[in-house]
């Protein structure tokens, strides 16, 4: 059966970074978005589609905002029930709530619970493709995919990987250990259904040399998994990479040393890199993630997107939950938006909505799969309702134009603005 949702429908047909916006962005006031088979089919006039396809079971969304649902490019399901702990800095705050709750993820009914509520949470924020960092515990891995595949969403996530002393002793693998328990997570999760799978050393602090070898080897025997970790977030933390990696001639090298480097690697921060860190991902194809709530919440820094952008960089946006503060996209783009600020760049609503889908879908190497409003791509989607509150509806009742209509819902939207999500075609049920 043909599915017809009928709204404003907004696509991207470049990289509005790249390109002036206006050259960029398909908008229909009256749109319409065909779906068959779980895939979009076509988009265009609503009216057109409506008379093409008399067969089609019609939903209308009136002057709702059809998109491409969000994609989280960088996040921690096992800190979900963590999101918005008081703390310091990073190493305090991994070390206060982080690595004490990651400890229960050893138990696979609190691993299942704890997925099931993130992605529950996140599908009624929008967001229906999530990568995601596991814990030490292959069963937190196993939870995470089983909660997706039974939901029919298109997911990324990985073991995390650390055996040095950094760590506590109850969350920490070994070289051998990692490498064999993420290679059976590989063989059972890879490729099945709509998952794909990461491998993940958390970062190098919490690694020794052998096990960073170990997973630059596994990831050599498995090029078509993405690699994915955290790179100079904080100036503490560099300074600490440099103490316990004294050879290496910066953070990303502790890293491309063992071959965690390439056009499948993602980065989560990268705040504060030298220059030749930014060149070399740039040379590689590598991916960078923002993480703007984050970045604010634990006094981490201020990302450089304009300047990642012009180097030709593929950039993410991500919530990174919990050291993230919330689980909306709408709320990432906003803090993307407000940080930028503080930098004394503007950047324009269709790159903010740019970056939550194509961008990350991109990063996450499912550019065309995923985050795209057009034929072929997989039908996830999220209607937006661009009055949703009573502030916000007063402001768009003023406003001049599409992108005065939609970034109130930009900087002031929360889960209430989600009128619908759907994925792989069907309807997501709402909470209540």
């Amino acid at each position: 059966m043909s599915i017809l949702l009928l709204g404003q429908t907004l696509a991207f047909t470049a990289d509005p970074f790249l390109h002036p916006w206006e050259d960029c962005v398909a908008h229909h006031a009256r749109g319409g978005v065909l779906i068959e088979g779980g895939r979009i089919a076509a988009v265009g006039d609503g009216a057109t589609l409506e008379q093409d396809n008399p067969a089609a079971e019609v939903w209308d969304y009136g002057s709702d905002l059809i998109l491409p649902g969000f994609v989280d490019a960088h996040m921690h399901y096992p800190q979900t029930g963590i999101v918005a702990s008081w703390g310091k800095r990073l190493i305090d705050w991994l070390n206060t709530y982080t690595f004490p709750e990651e400890m229960r993820f050893k138990d696979p009914a609190y691993a299942r619970e704890v997925a099931d509520r993130t992605l529950d949470l996140s599908l009624a924020h929008g967001t229906t493709t999530l990568c995601s960092f596991g814990t030490i515990h292959p069963e937190s891995v196993d939870a995470f995919f089983e909660a997706a595949e039974a939901r029919g969403m298109r997911v990324v996530a990985g073991k995390t990987c650390m055996d040095r002393d950094t760590a506590p002793l109850d969350l920490r693998d070994t070289a051998q250990a990692g490498y064999d328990q993420s290679a059976e997570l590989i063989a059972r999760w890879h490729g099945r259904d709509r998952a794909t799978y990461a491998i993940t050393p958390r970062f190098s602090p919490t690694s020794t040399p052998a096990q960073l070898e170990a997973l630059g080897a596994l990831w050599a025997a498995n090029p078509s998994c993405l690699m994915q970790t955290h790179l100079s977030e904080q100036g503490d933390e560099v300074a600490w990479v440099r103490a316990l990696y004294p050879e290496a001639r910066d953070y990303l090298d502790t890293y491309e040393a063992f071959g965690l480097i390439g056009e499948r690697a993602l980065y989560g921060h990268t705040i504060h890199l030298e220059p030749r860190e930014m060149d070399r991902l740039s040379e590689t194809g590598a991916a960078v993630v923002h993480c703007p709530t984050s970045n604010t919440f634990i006094g981490s820094g201020l990302f450089d997107l304009a300047g990642l952008k012009a180097r030709g960089l593929s950039v993410g946006l991500a919530t990174d939950t919990g050291g993230g503060s919330s689980f909306s996209m709408l709320r990432t783009m906003a803090a993307t938006y407000e940080i930028a600020q503080l930098r004394g760049e503007a950047i324009h609503p269709s790159q903010l909505l740019w970056l939550a889908t194509e961008g990350s879908a991109k990063a996450l190497h499912l550019d065309g799969v995923v985050g795209r409003l057009g034929a072929g791509a997989e039908a996830d989607l999220v209607v937006l309702d661009l009055a949703s509150t009573p502030a916000i509806a007063q402001r768009v009742a003023r406003a001049e134009g599409l992108w005065d209509a939609v970034f109130p819902t930009i900087m002031m939207g929360d889960d209430r603005a989600v009128r619908a999500t759907w994925v792989a075609g069907r309807p997501v049920p709402r909470p209540g």
